[in-house]
């Protein structure tokens, strides 16, 4: 009989599978499990979007479009970034339209890393980050980010992992899983190191307009470093369009050229009706969008409040839709907590494990919940804490 493990190429051995799915999967063998670990809005995605992508269906508007993407949605995503976040993009040149945000990571890395280049990786970050390096042959490199921080990423951290071999710095921020925010002033104090090293910079930014009590900077926006800045967003969690699959990239020509071919043999272009609804997203929808991250003000302060209240220190994340409760005061792992809390309370979370070492310690909760919803699933936990205090 074949061996068919043994066809399997190294880097697809190698590739750990996700620590989130194991606990959705544990999940949906039990019945009436509350789950806070889908990263998704809960959200409808706007009627002027649907739409539109109805019209143009209708319309007959099924085919291929450009390998960049529609020119207007270009457009309009370079004007939005103009407008929102004071950076300027060619659409012509410098934009491309993905499948979703995790299409432009693939492919950015795809373009930068040769076998042995190393690129920086934060930890606790999102688990499809570090398999992107390793599946493009690169090294990852970790940099431990400290709670104590708000898992920041400050300069003396930065410093320590550059090496002659690190070629990219892969950031996140806000950032899933911690809510960790980064602040104009925070970036100033890693901009000159980036300059000096010549490391070309990948920003995940896909949570940026999900930004709380400060505003959000983009690390492109300071002109001395913007050529080395590869910047992904995308529709899926402000506009709420997580299912329609449609990001971009945003970057130099070169970068963007290179990263392009690399788009056209494995995705052609990215689909069609869902780019004409995101046209009049971003035309018409930033007022929802508004609406939305109010309503997950909201429900981080009483997550926040809710956590620290019942003795899991948690700090107040300034953006994205995650708290990062701290669970070490319960001895148990992070893993051992989720677990048996799922058995005992029917609750579903994601052990902080799940997104690096450095998640040891801690649980991701998503508020992308009804308050209703989230009352009774803190409660829950509440009841779960009081029992481990009296054991």
């Amino acid at each position: 009989m074949m061996n068919y493990e043994n066809m399997l190429s190294d880097r697809a051995k190698i590739i750990k599978p996700s620590g989130i799915r194991k606990f959705f999967d544990l999940a949906s063998q039990m019945d009436d499990v509350i789950s806070l670990g889908v990263g998704e809005p809960d959200f409808t995605t706007p009627w002027t979007i649907r739409e539109a992508a109805i019209y143009s269906i209708e319309k007959g508007k099924t085919f291929y479009t450009a390998n960049r993407g529609l020119l207007e949605l270009r457009k309009e995503i370079c004007d939005y970034y103009q407008r929102r976040f004071h950076v300027s993009y060619d659409p012509e040149t410098e934009c491309i339209v993905t499948v979703g945000g995790s299409e432009g990571i693939d492919i950015a890395t795809r373009a930068l890393i040769n076998p042995g280049d190393e690129m920086i990786v934060l930890d606790p970050g999102y688990v499809a980050y570090t398999p992107s390096v390793e599946l493009s042959g690169g090294i990852p490199v970790s940099i431990t980010l400290r709670h104590e921080d708000q898992f920041k990423l400050t300069p003396e951290l930065l410093k320590a992992a550059i090496t002659p071999k690190t070629k990219v710095l892969l950031m996140n921020y806000p950032s899933n899983p911690t809510g960790g925010f980064m602040t104009k002033e925070d970036y100033e104090k890693i901009v000159p190191i980036i300059k000096e090293s010549g490391i070309i910079v990948i920003s995940d930014e896909i949570y940026a307009e999900l930004s709380y009590e400060d505003e959000f900077c983009s690390i492109a926006s300071f002109d001395e470093i913007k050529d080395q800045c590869i910047v992904i967003s995308g529709f899926s969690k402000a506009f709420a369009m997580t299912g329609w699959r449609l990001g971009y990239v945003l970057c130099n020509p070169i970068i963007s050229k290179a990263m392009l071919k690399i788009h056209q043999y494995i995705i052609m272009s990215a689909p069609t009706a869902p780019q004409y609804g995101a046209i009049e997203g971003l035309r018409r929808c930033e007022d929802e969008v508004l609406m939305m991250r109010d309503s997950y003000l909201t429900r981080r302060n009483f997550c926040v409040k809710a956590f620290n209240d019942m003795g899991l220190e948690t700090f107040k994340p300034q953006g994205a839709f995650y708290v990062f409760p701290c669970i070490k005061s319960t001895g148990l792992t992070s893993d051992e907590f989720c677990e048996q809390l799922l058995n005992d309370q029917k609750v579903a979370c994601v052990p902080g494990t799940a997104f690096g070492k450095a998640g040891e310690g801690f649980i991701r909760v998503s508020y992308a919940y009804s308050i209703e919803e989230l009352k009774i699933a803190t409660e829950k936990i509440k009841i779960f804490v009081d029992k481990l205090k009296n054991k």
